[in-house]
């Protein structure tokens, strides 16, 4: 095998690869000793076929599979001689000329096929000691605890039936039939559906005819069903509800005692505060650290400048682009109503490709460089918690993932990032900065538009904050 190299610029990387006549030849006599012993062919006893009738019965297909093994042998050796990494899987160029294939296959000439692929950079990286970042902290408070069991009280109302007519916030129990042109539609009927006035979460128009019922009216109220309704029969239509009212019930705050404490799963209502603080301070450390990670990640991409390379840019960018305009089809938005073009678009997500792929090449030079690595353990905790997520299908989730190292591989890529970003924050400088709630809780990107900011793994953890302070 001889192997030049005929492109160098950059990262790109291009390899001529010459296999002679006489390697593929003596590939293929050793193929056909292996067949002589298993060969079955009319007129010979087993074992005894010459060599010569082998090749002219099964010459031509003996030598593909000939080229073929010759191929993903002698390119894995062309590569493993290098000092360099490839960035992903190389490119076969084999020849498209038949009188060259032909030549080839009768063993008269040299099999010549290209190899293209791009290698990874080499990362210098920076004093991870010279980074400096603010942690940011907000201590709760007693005031957060009692907002919080305050939210509680109000989300576990008791209801008492009433005589008077039904108002915003009182619960209405009833019976309906939902008809459009006079037919029942599907799933348009119910018998003792319980209806929170002002919850918002029926038709427009369905609550509001609800309001100022009393228990034992009929009635029939129209409302419509949003254009952009799931389900396109019923989309933008306007239809009937006949409806028999149950009961109408007003809500009480319950008394904050013991026996409330425990109706909710804890022995008193000491518990229920320490419980409370408990997830609160879990809930600000996350979001805390999230804040770190993200400055940390600016720091890092601010600091380092080295080549990327262009296909790992180009699909990343292409994998951020594809779900942008899903989401802005499924909004039925154009970039206009984002306040941009999609050329500028465009060239803000290319940047944001190039900052993942940098930060990603980099974290792991860091990452391999020290040894940090994730157990089987970690990654089967991380597979149990995907598992949860679909109660019933647990089975074929396991299966899937254990069948299939590609998403395998995506349950342990966010693990080895974090532990990475761990390592390096306990080589940073980091101030503890006591913020406001809302500080803490701001998004980085100002709340509109997509958040596809961060590296590959970012998955920005929404949890149930207690950030719905805001609704306090």
């Amino acid at each position: 095998m001889n192997v030049t190299e005929t492109n160098t610029e950059g990262l790109r990387r291009e390899l001529k690869v010459v296999v002679g006549a006489d390697e593929l030849e003596q590939r293929l006599s050793s193929r056909l000793d292996e067949l002589k012993g298993k060969a079955r062919i009319k007129g010979f006893r087993p074992g005894h076929v010459p060599k010569d009738h082998l090749r002219k019965v099964y010459g031509r297909s003996v030598m593909a599979e000939v080229v073929q093994q010759a191929v993903t042998e002698t390119s894995q050796q062309a590569l493993s001689e290098r000092e360099e990494r490839p960035a992903f899987q190389p490119k076969v160029a084999l020849p498209e000329d038949e009188a060259e294939i032909n030549q080839i296959f009768e063993g008269t000439g040299d099999l010549s096929y290209t190899l293209t692929f791009e290698v990874l950079p080499k990362v210098e990286v920076m004093d991870l000691s010279t980074i400096t970042l603010d942690r940011p902290l907000r201590p709760v408070s007693d005031k957060d605890i009692d907002e919080a069991i305050d939210r509680i009280l109000a989300t576990n109302q008791n209801y008492k039936p009433k005589a008077g007519a039904a108002k915003k916030a009182d619960r209405v129990t009833i019976d309906f039939v939902g008809k459009l042109d006079g037919e029942a539609f599907e799933g348009g009927t119910a018998e003792d559906a319980p209806i929170t006035l002002g919850a918002g979460g029926f038709i427009p128009g369905f609550e509001e005819g609800l309001t100022g019922v009393k228990a034992g009216d009929e009635k029939v109220i129209e409302a419509t069903f949003p254009e952009a309704y799931p389900e396109a029969k019923l989309a933008g239509k306007a239809v009937t509800f006949e409806v028999k009212v149950k009961e109408v019930a007003a809500p009480e705050t319950p008394t904050l005692d013991d026996d409330f404490a425990k109706s909710l799963g804890v022995e008193s209502v000491a518990q229920m505060r320490e419980t409370v603080k408990a997830r609160m301070e879990q809930d600000r450390a996350l979001a805390s650290r999230q804040k770190m990670k993200r400055a940390l990640l600016d720091a890092l991409n601010e600091g380092h400048t080295f080549e990327l390379p262009p296909t790992l840019v180009d699909n990343e960018f292409q994998a951020i682009w594809d779900q942008v305009t899903k989401d802005l089809e499924h909004a039925k938005k154009t970039f206009e109503d984002e306040d941009t073009t999609e050329d500028k678009a465009k060239e803000e997500y290319r940047d944001i490709a190039a900052r993942r792929v940098r930060l990603g090449l980099l974290l792991s030079e860091i990452g391999q460089r020290n040894e940090v690595t994730v157990s089987d353990e970690e990654v089967n905790k991380a597979l149990i918690e995907r598992i949860r997520q679909f109660p019933g299908q647990e089975r074929q989730v396991y299966d899937f993932y254990r069948n299939t190292p590609q998403a395998l591989a995506e349950l342990r890529a966010p693990i080895y990032e974090d532990k990475v970003v761990d390592y390096i924050f306990e080589l940073a400088k980091l101030t503890d900065k006591e913020v406001t709630l809302e500080e803490l809780y701001a998004d980085p990107d100002g709340g509109h538009g997509h958040h596809h900011h961060d590296h590959e793994h970012d998955h920005d953890h929404h949890h149930d904050h207690d950030h719905d302070h805001k609704h306090g």
